[in-house]
């Protein structure tokens, strides 16, 4: 099945048909920045060009920056509030003319990963971990994705862990690859001492830099970088949503 998968970060909204089957980009992605403000409306025309640009009719996946159930947005983080409350769904559906469906962006890097990328024939638990604007989770366990987790928000030291640990706290504070790995390392030892994972994945775009931080982690559990890179929140939100309409392919 061919699903356009979307996914929509702090700064930049990007997308791309995907072949829900072997998890393969159809195209070139398309990326458009994210507007400033990060508010519905906006958003949402973003959402439209991407989907014109592909001169997309099918159903359409979303990986969003927020715990969203049912369609509906419940946090905003990194994003507008105005997005709180409202059915998340419903705006991308009627702003692009097409069918979509919208979850949780680090859930979807998350599911791609494991059933494509570096997390595939994995039976334990899996913490995918974002890095990026914010933290992202996804937490799957035994094959199932446990939804919303939104662990970048854990209080470390009287801080949350994305405001010591993203990498745009890194860039903000100018720190070296060594002081970021130690803030790092203190997050994710947070995360197993709650958790126990089988295996962490580490994700968004300073993964593209993996080797000047991630040998110098030191936690229980096996650290492996994301193979699908940028691409896994696109893939996993045409995944989920061919699952969810497996009827509306292309």
């Amino acid at each position: 099945m061919e699903i356009l998968g979307i996914d929509v970060g702090g700064t930049g909204i990007k997308g791309a048909p995907v072949n829900t089957e072997t998890g393969q980009l159809l195209a070139e992605r398309f990326r458009i920045k994210t507007p400033p403000g990060a508010e519905p409306e906006p958003m949402a025309e973003v959402a439209a060009q991407i989907v014109h640009q592909f001169d997309w009719h099918g159903p359409v996946g979303f990986g969003f920056p927020a715990a969203v159930k049912h369609g509906i947005v419940k946090t905003a983080a990194n994003i507008s509030p105005k997005w709180i409350g409202l059915n998340a769904d419903a705006l991308f559906s009627l702003a692009t003319g097409c069918p979509c469906v919208v979850h949780n962006d680090a859930d979807m890097a998350g599911l791609a990963e494991v059933r494509f990328g570096a997390g595939r024939g994995q039976p334990g638990e899996v913490l995918m971990v974002t890095l990026g604007t914010g933290i992202g989770t996804a937490i799957i366990s035994g094959g199932r994705l446990v939804a919303n987790s939104e662990l970048g928000h854990i209080e470390i030291r009287g801080k949350e862990g994305e405001a010591i640990a993203s990498d745009s706290a890194r860039q903000a504070h100018h720190m070296s690859w060594r002081k970021y790995a130690r803030h790092l390392n203190r997050y994710l030892s947070r995360l197993e001492a709650l958790f126990w994972p089988d295996l962490f994945i580490l994700g968004g775009g300073i993964s593209k830099e993996h080797e000047k931080f991630v040998p110098l982690l030191d936690v229980e559990a096996p650290i492996v970088v994301a193979q699908l890179l940028n691409e896994a929140g696109i893939v996993g939100a045409a995944l989920m949503a061919a699952e969810t309409r497996p009827h509306a392919g292309r």
